[in-house]
């Protein structure tokens, strides 16, 4: 690292930091809580301010648009959501296409969530691929051109649980990162209010690998649509820690790491022979590293409260107070109605689309102290939202 990047590094961290404890700071009251209730009072919803201070508290975001209503990461599905009223819309999981372009998309892989299986001329690119290192067949966006993914069509990708989300199979194409950001603009003008997006990067090491970097591409949108500030309405995330590390060099924005199993490796840290696990980086240690360089973490819900054997919740950990403490917003995920997601208590029958006590589970995972969640079904999130606040 020359001394330039190291002086950058120094400032970012820094700035980083201070921006950490100016918009995330809680009241020693709260920080002493796992229970939200005095959290909530000193961050009720809809305080004033700039950028990320201006959020509702808890903050509710709609995973992939409004993916429990529609097939998720269209347009439809991102509408749908600002329609029910999210806070925070995860416009963008950010794959490339073969020429370079940033498409929104669940993984890169689509033949689950597109109908390219029905499209005759590309049945040769169907393939066998390592994607961080579990072999993966299937179609895949980097061996396509954005023309080609653009004769494609969406549809839903878990019809099981959701199989009145399969009417609207074929109705939406694939969005451009570049159209998400224009959209937001239009969607902005349209209603009246600032429209907040959420994108992740997703698999960065695997594409950097094959030369398409998706954090350059990233930054070069968001200066492109001055949308590359501190006080920006995007949010961005990942898996892998380094990919937040480079954002962090490159743009101004709210930066989240996303946390898996606590057993679990983020494939940056396999790639880089470091032996540590999520476990490691949600100890204080590891989340005052993360401090340094993001404002908060997107961590599973079985983080904050684990299941016990039987699908029940057990006791909740110390990770609300613990990133709290550093100055860390958390953000977990993903809440959703139906049974096979939920919580074991709060399941009504086994129906795979059958919809359980999902607002009793909301208030629970909000009595912890989190600061917002992400959800397929954003109505029944600022639901429970306005039920948990009332008290």
């Amino acid at each position: 690292m020359g001394s330039d990047q190291a002086n950058q590094k120094t400032q970012g961290t820094g700035r980083r930091a201070i921006l950490g404890a100016a918009v995330f700071g809680v009241s020693g009251a709260a920080l002493g809580l796992p229970g939200a209730a005095e959290a909530a009072e000193t961050r009720p919803a809809g305080q004033g301010g700039r950028g990320l201070k201006s959020l509702p508290v808890p903050t509710i975001i709609g995973h992939r648009g409004a993916s429990g209503y529609r097939p998720e990461h269209t347009f439809g599905s991102y509408n749908l959501a600002l329609d029910l009223g999210a806070d925070v819309v995860e416009a963008g999981d950010l794959v490339p296409t073969k020429d370079g372009h940033l498409v929104c998309r669940h993984e890169p892989e689509i033949g689950g969530t597109t109908d390219v299986a029905s499209h005759p001329e590309f049945a040769d690119r169907k393939t066998t691929k390592t994607l961080d290192g579990v072999a993966t067949t299937g179609w895949f966006t980097e061996d396509f051109t954005l023309a080609e993914l653009k004769t494609l069509r969406a549809v839903e990708r878990i019809p099981a649980n959701r199989p009145h989300n399969t009417l609207y199979d074929g109705r939406w194409e694939i969005p451009t990162f570049e159209e998400v950001l224009k959209w937001q603009d239009e969607q902005t003008r349209k209603r009246g209010r600032q429209v907040w997006i959420y994108p992740e990067t997703k698999h960065p090491t695997y594409f950097r690998k094959l030369g398409l970097g998706l954090e350059e591409r990233v930054a070069k949108l968001l200066h492109k649509y001055g949308k590359d500030g501190r006080n920006s309405p995007v949010i961005l995330q990942s898996f892998e820690p380094s990919s937040i590390q480079k954002l962090n060099q490159l743009v101004d924005n709210p930066l989240v790491v996303l946390l898996s199993s606590a057993n679990s490796r983020p494939y940056d840290f396999v790639e880089a022979g470091d032996p540590r696990t999520v476990a490691d980086l949600i100890t204080p240690k590891g989340l005052r590293e993360i401090a340094g360089y993001a404002e908060g973490i997107g961590p599973t819900l079985d983080l904050i409260i684990p299941r016990n054997a039987d699908g029940t919740l057990g006791k909740p950990t110390t990770l609300v107070p613990d990133a709290h403490k550093v100055g860390l917003v958390l953000h977990p995920y993903t809440m959703r109605n139906e049974n096979p997601f939920l919580p074991a208590e709060y399941r009504k029958g086994s129906a795979a689309d059958g919809y359980g006590d999902s607002f009793g589970a909301f208030k629970t995972y909000f009595a912890t102290g989190i600061d917002g969640v992400f959800t397929d079904n954003a109505d029944t999130g600022l639901l429970a939202r306005a039920d948990f606040l009332a008290g």
